[in-house]
């Protein structure tokens, strides 16, 4: 213990190398609280859903409530979706910052009104949001490069590395306990700061010991790194600059030449192509014989098939059909179009047993709930809760039964549950 407290001693003498691990720490605290005012405010803009629901809502009461019509409420009424971050989300916001995390959806097509928000298949290996996991991933090799490329050779080039071998305690061991302090160093200023407030939004004990074994491991490979090429006995510039490259190459290069090579051998439609599509059918519909559209409906949905024939006026009830009938004309196009994100998506997770970047950004996204599975699950609710909302209205459309104010309460709320 004695000699770890000499180190620390020395070590506090060398004011670089002090001023870049405070630099680190104050970059990691910045990181974080930024996260925690992100999250803040996604949270704050969840909680006024129902103010803003209840606004929006009620000069629709007014209105369905004079003429009793179903469509009328079912066209008119917006009804709110929205994927609440999870208590780490402030470490890595993954798809969170590309993708929407409230929707608000009507009882027609449904494809069209996900697709406007389209979902991007997540570049783990690009920098994204200045959140935790970019300091982690992009910033945290730096300073184990400014702090371990000239371990030996400065040393060497001072003159002193042959006296340090000889001294008691000296050569390996000396090494080994200079490695040790300054990677415990390093450690501490990513960790104590995510420790605290991680804690401080209610985080799991054991969230926060996967993500504090990921940054020591991701160090670990960084610092091993490091004493490789401290082995061929270069000059501490040529450390440097070896060391730089190095991170040149795997944290921004390889991973962006992998990912372009990843989206070229899985081609994937942009999901606003699929919205368009679903759009184009809806058009279409006005121009097809409306017995042709109920046949098309009434096949898929055999329950609904009693229901009163059409007269000569309008009735929601065709205009529903054909926006169903357009969100069944593209269930290929969406099952093709998730099948590439996902396949995309566990192509970079397998790229992360390569390059050490894409896979922590990976496992960070994973523990935080905001990679591509989360948003696909956020997806997933939607689709549910809109089965539920169509039922609700097909069974007073298709019934001919009318639509009251009290009927308003009786519609399905999402309840926002993972």
């Amino acid at each position: 213990m004695t000699l770890f407290m000499y180190e620390l001693r020395l070590f506090g003498r060398q004011r670089l190398a002090v001023i870049a691990l405070i630099l680190l720490a104050l970059l990691t605290s910045a990181a974080l609280a930024a996260g925690i005012a992100e999250v803040s405010r996604q949270r704050a803009a969840i909680a006024a859903i129902p103010v803003a629901q209840a606004e929006d809502i009620g000069a629709v009461i007014d209105y369905v409530d004079r003429t009793k019509d179903a469509g009328s409420a079912a066209y008119y009424s917006f009804h709110p979706t929205w994927d609440a971050p999870a208590p780490i989300a402030f470490a890595a916001f993954g798809m969170r910052d590309v993708s929407p995390y409230i929707l608000r959806v009507r009882a027609l097509g449904l494809e069209a009104q996900i697709y406007d928000g389209d979902t991007f298949n997540p570049e783990l290996a690009l920098p994204g949001r200045f959140d935790f996991a970019f300091v982690l991933v992009f910033l945290a090799p730096l300073f184990v490069i400014a702090l371990f490329h000239d371990l030996v050779s400065g040393e060497c080039e001072a003159g002193r590395l042959r006296t340090l071998e000889a001294l008691p305690n000296g050569g390996r061991a000396l090494w080994r306990r200079r490695t040790a302090l300054r990677m415990a160093m390093l450690w501490a200023a990513l960790g104590v700061p995510f420790g605290i407030a991680a804690m401080a939004e209610g985080v799991g004990a054991g969230i926060i010991a996967a993500v504090l074994a990921v940054t020591l491991a991701y160090l670990l490979f960084w610092v091993a790194l490091a004493a490789l090429v401290g082995r061929f006995s270069w000059s501490s510039v040529t450390n440097a600059a070896m060391l730089a490259a190095t991170w040149l190459v795997l944290v921004l290069i390889a991973p962006t030449l992998a990912n372009v090579a990843i989206n070229a051998a899985i081609p994937v439609d942009q999901g606003a192509e699929i919205a368009l599509a679903q759009r184009e059918a809806v058009n279409d519909a006005w121009d097809i014989p409306r017995g042709h559209t109920m046949r098309r409906f009434y096949a898929g949905h055999p329950e609904w098939a009693d229901s009163a024939p059409l007269g000569p006026e309008f009735h929601y009830k065709w205009y529903l059909a054909f926006h169903q009938n357009g969100d069944d004309s593209v269930r290929d196009r969406v099952h093709a179009y998730r099948s590439g994100l996902e396949a995309r998506d566990a192509a970079g997770r397998a790229l992360g047993w390569f390059l050490p970047s894409v896979g922590v950004q990976a496992l960070l996204t994973r523990l935080a709930r905001t990679d591509l599975g989360a948003q696909l699950a956020y997806q997933d609710r939607i689709r549910a809760f809109h089965r539920r909302l169509r039922t609700f209205y097909y069974a007073y459309l298709f019934r001919d039964r009318p639509f009251a104010r009290a009927d308003f309460d009786s519609a399905p709320r999402f309840t926002g549950t993972h």
